[in-house]
């Protein structure tokens, strides 16, 4: 598989965001059942916060599917960066949150594996979802069930 390091690096990440993106790809190999493409996985979860060398705000996905777009990679991977946040965004919570009004919710089993496996790695150490839900304690119900769903059916992808 290509190694998308350098394109981090290269875009502004810091050394930091690197080494997140590595262990998600790392902990996003598990999930391959069904009709999961294993590059495109990678890919995304290697790309997935490439928009933190703009921001380290909400929009950083956004930005990140911009950057992508620029970069040339292809459409799902631009997507798979744009609806990884938490376990995705409705029109209503983007515009809440101040970022335009797009639906942002993972719809592919790569999109939904890749905004899993970020739940799963905080810095560049793996946590487990139980660790996760403890940590986005202060989000809304309705924000806390969407993950916990997310995390139920990507779960049923492990190997």
């Amino acid at each position: 598989m290509p190694e998308y390091t350098h394109t981090l690096f290269s875009a502004g990440c810091d050394a930091g965001v690197v080494s997140h993106c590595k262990k998600a790809a790392e902990v996003a190999a598990r999930y391959r059942g069904g009709s999961v493409d294993p590059n495109l996985v990678y890919a995304g979860a290697m790309l997935h916060d490439i928009g933190r060398s703009r921001t380290h705000g909400i929009g950083h996905a956004g930005k990140g599917a911009k950057i992508c777009r620029n970069l040339g990679f292809s459409e799902e991977i631009a997507e798979i960066v744009r609806r990884h946040t938490g376990a995705g965004l409705t029109e209503d919570e983007s515009v809440l949150l101040g970022l335009p009004p797009i639906s942002a919710l993972p719809e592919t089993l790569e999109e939904k594996i890749v905004a899993h496996t970020d739940n799963l790695v905080k810095g560049s150490r793996e946590i487990t979802i139980y660790q996760r839900m403890m940590l986005i304690s202060d989000l809304p119900a309705r924000s806390k069930r969407k993950i916990w769903r997310l995390s139920m059916e990507v779960e049923l992808l492990a190997e």
